[in-house]
């Protein structure tokens, strides 16, 4: 930058303005429409596997559990 300054202002002028038209280029968005990105998520989601059904073995444990107290507590008052 400090090279440029030392040149012409016109080369700094068109130097910047040409940073500034990089810079809003990179804001734009790639989706036309909001069901177009949710879409677009959901697939990259579903390639990561965040929407797998991961087993879960409590609530089999906390049944048999409350199962065994149950069969325990009518044993001992029976």
């Amino acid at each position: 930058m400090e090279s440029i300054r030392r040149q012409n202002p016109q080369a700094a002028l068109m130097w910047l303005e040409a940073e500034a038209a990089s810079a809003r280029g990179g804001f734009a968005c790639l989706f036309s429409t909001a069901d177009e990105y949710e879409s677009a998520l959901i697939t990259e989601r579903r390639a990561q596997g965040r929407y797998t059904q991961h087993r879960s073995y409590w609530p089999f444990v906390l049944f048999a559990g409350c199962a065994l107290i149950v069969t325990g507590t009518v044993l001992l008052f029976a």
